[in-house]
């Protein structure tokens, strides 16, 4: 905390005595940057100009109207432009054989303005003379002019394009112009060049090795007719070869034959069942098919008919009736022979069709061998047959790119991939000096630097300093109550500190019953006075008695002092609690950033400052239900801010307690004082949450009586404590002070 400590005083920088100064000296700072900004004009005069003069250049792949591949571009030459082509293409053009030759061409070496060395000055010739420095006309000229022109040339990509800048300064404008033109023409002729290069050397590479690989690609096709023959692979028409093709037939048969087979002893088997079963020909559809069978069936028919006409006028004796019934026996025996004939015709059929099987079967066993040999020679032709493949496939790649060499190279035309768009022109202002701007910033920086010295003068001799804090009125009352005993060397409480009370507890069980309570009449004469110490003994001497502290005089004490922390406990409860929202709008409306944490049971400076009793806070902030920001909110009554009580569950909310102290260290970095209502808290609850060298200690205590105060005071005094401020009861019935300003 800052403020005063016997004679030493902390201060603080006075803007307004720096303003002043510099005011006083306003005619020297004129004059000043007058004289500077003069000097700068006539300098940028006398300073030869400089010319810049650009062109740019188009960089795209380029093929004539009548080359093939121009109606079907390459994907390599779609990307061969990319980024790190066109950088390329920049060193290229920063190359410096491209460099010596332009200024072959343009006689560079001629010109004074690119060979300084030539006409060197005394005190170069005395560094040659003395070794200190090497003779620049040992040095070729190229070489001497390749470093001039290095200087004053700049190449550039510009951003996100395909374009390249040529920039060129020189002290003439027409030779301005002239470089970047003649480099961007002997930097297309190169390419041009380069490209008609390639297709002859295409060309000629490509010859011998095609011849090479015409005879390859015949001796690998006799190769394969000569395998062929020698394995008997002949094609037959499609894919495959003859064994292979007769394997597919034979095996196809031998299925079509198995199925007839099959066919031809089911039916034989239905035959025979139902002869054997007694069920009637006429069921089975191979009997019930035969014209024969047919023909008995009508016969039959008709017999049967004949009988059963007879038989209502005839015996059944009757000789006509009894050859009716013979006959209808001997033709129902005609059937039954018939039937056996069908099912041995039926047999033979099958019988048949198993030989035919294992006559194909023996067939197919012999042709798998003879395929299988087959199939191992084919690997050898398939292998013969790539690499024939190949060769030919090489081949005609490269008959393809001879083509298009030859085309080109016979045409004596291959364009660069690149062109000009925008030519150089010779400049008409210079681009160095700019003698307006020049003349401005030497000005401005005059004048700045000028201010600067007035500024450090005064701050180094001490004019510049004023003593932190200003005047604050505190106001005094009398009470006909009197207040505990306090030791006769307590301080002010409106100076650096409020009650402060030695870790000795003797002299605290001393104090109680036989001092009584000294303040100092002005603390702003105290805090100006050269003499500060002299007057507080007298003041203290004087041994006025008041009543107590104030809540104004805490206020002040807290200002003064600069206090970024403080913990209030209030033994009476909401009626302390209501004296400390009272102090936290009090400091407020002195300009000091403050927030109050509520930690008391009853949340009476929730409901008191905040907008809402339900809204959360610090317990909702420790139980990690909710993110830092959102447990600060704004006082309806001031600029001050406040963290409630909460909603959280305070069981959750007290197994993290741990975190509160690094909560409230957090909110001393971004408020300029925290105050923390303990409500009736002792000693130990207070040191869990701060050491006692490191804040201050406010008992709000209205209408507590002289003997509790310095029990108090004692417990907190023993506990290490030493920085106590006491608020008394004057606020407790009056109600709390509302300032105009509302809180953004």
């Amino acid at each position: 905390m800052s403020g005063f400590s016997g004679s030493q005083q902390d201060v603080d920088i006075d803007l307004g005595g720096l303003v002043r100064a510099i005011w006083r000296r306003r005619t020297r700072v004129l004059l000043t940057t007058v004289a500077v900004a003069a000097l700068a004009f006539t300098a940028a005069h006398m300073i030869s100009p400089r010319y810049d003069s650009e062109a740019r250049l188009l960089i795209e792949p380029r093929e004539p109207e009548f080359s093939s591949t121009s109606l079907q571009p390459s994907a390599a030459s779609a990307t061969s432009f990319d980024e790190p082509g066109i950088s390329s293409e920049v060193q290229l053009l920063r190359s410096v054989d491209l460099i010596k030759q332009v200024a072959r061409n343009m006689r560079l070496h001629e010109l004074k303005e690119f060979d300084p060395t030539a006409d060197p000055s005394a005190i170069s010739d005395i560094l040659v003379m003395l070794g200190l420095k090497r003779n620049p006309l040992d040095m070729p000229p190229e070489e001497r002019v390749l470093k001039e022109y290095q200087e004053k040339l700049q190449v550039y990509q510009v951003e996100k394009s395909r374009v390249i800048g040529i920039q060129f300064t020189s002290k003439d404008r027409a030779l301005a112009a002239a470089i970047p033109n003649e480099m961007a023409k002997i930097y297309l002729s190169l390419k041009a060049g380069a490209k008609l290069d390639s297709n002859t050397e295409a060309s000629r590479w490509l010859e011998p090795e095609i011849a090479n690989l015409r005879e390859k690609v015949r001796a690998a096709e006799a190769k394969i007719a000569e395998y062929r023959s020698s394995s008997d692979l002949l094609p037959s028409g499609d894919s495959g070869t003859f064994a292979t093709r007769e394997l597919t037939d034979i095996s196809t048969e031998l299925a079509r034959v198995r199925g007839d087979r099959a066919t031809a002893e089911a039916r034989a088997e239905n035959v025979r069942a139902a002869l054997s079963s007694g069920r009637g020909a006429e069921t089975v559809n191979e009997v019930v098919g035969s014209a024969m069978i047919q023909r008995l069936k009508e016969s039959e028919s008709q017999i049967q008919n004949q009988t059963a006409d007879l038989s209502t006028t005839l015996l059944d004796g009757h000789p006509r009736i009894k050859a009716l019934r013979s006959q209808l026996t001997g033709i129902r025996a005609q059937i039954r022979e018939e039937t056996q004939k069908i099912l041995a015709s039926l047999e033979n059929e099958a019988k048949v069709g198993e030989l035919r099987e294992r006559q194909l079967t023996q067939q197919m066993n012999t042709l798998k061998s003879s395929s299988a040999k087959a199939g191992e020679d084919e690997v050898g032709l398939r292998a013969l047959e790539r690499e024939a493949a190949a060769q030919r496939q090489l081949l005609e790649t490269y008959l393809s790119r001879y083509r298009e060499a030859s085309s080109r190279t016979g045409a004596s035309a291959a364009p660069a991939d690149a062109r000009v768009i925008s030519s150089a022109v010779e400049p008409t202002e210079a681009s160095f000096p700019k003698i307006l701007p020049i003349t401005i910033v030497a000005a401005l920086a005059a004048f700045l630097l000028s201010c600067v010295v007035i500024m450090l003068q005064e701050l180094f001799s001490g004019r510049a300093l004023r003593p932190v804090g200003g005047p604050v009125p505190v106001p005094v009352a009398v009470s006909a109550q009197p207040m505990p005993p306090v030791p006769p060397n307590t301080p002010d409480p409106r100076t650096k500190r409020g009650w402060s009370f030695r870790r000795d507890a003797a002299t605290v069980e001393s104090a109680r019953g036989t001092v009584q309570p000294t303040v100092a009449r002005d603390v702003a004469t105290v805090a100006s006075s050269a003499s500060s110490a002299d007057v507080r003994e007298q003041e203290l001497a004087a041994d006025v008695p008041l009543d107590g502290f104030f809540v104004e005089n805490v206020a002040a004490a807290l200002i003064v002092d600069r206090v970024p922390l403080a913990f209030i406990v209030s033994p009476t409860g909401d009626a302390g609690s209501r004296q400390t929202v009272a102090l936290a709008r009090m400091v407020s409306e002195e300009g000091r950033r403050v927030v109050l944490v509520d930690l008391t049971a009853s949340g009476c400076p929730t409901a008191l400052m905040a907008l809402s009793a339900n809204l959360p806070g610090i317990t909702n902030l420790l139980a990690d239900e909710i993110a830092f920001a959102d447990a600060l909110h704004a006082d309806r009554g001031s600029d001050a801010h406040i963290v409630p009580r909460g909603d959280a569950d305070p069981a959750v909310a007290m197994q993290a307690i741990d975190r509160l102290q690094i909560i409230i260290e957090a909110l001393t970095d971004a408020y300029d004082l925290v105050l923390v209502e303990c409500a009736d808290a002792d000693a130990d609850a207070v040191s869990r949450l701060a050491r006692a060298h490191d804040v201050e200690i406010i008992f709000s205590v209205p209408e507590v009586s002289a003997e509790d105060i310095v029990e108090i005071i004692t417990e907190f005094a023993e506990a290490g404590y030493d920085h106590i401020h006491i608020m008394d009861a004057r606020l407790a019935d009056q109600p709390l002070p509302e300032p105009d300003r509302r809180a953004a």
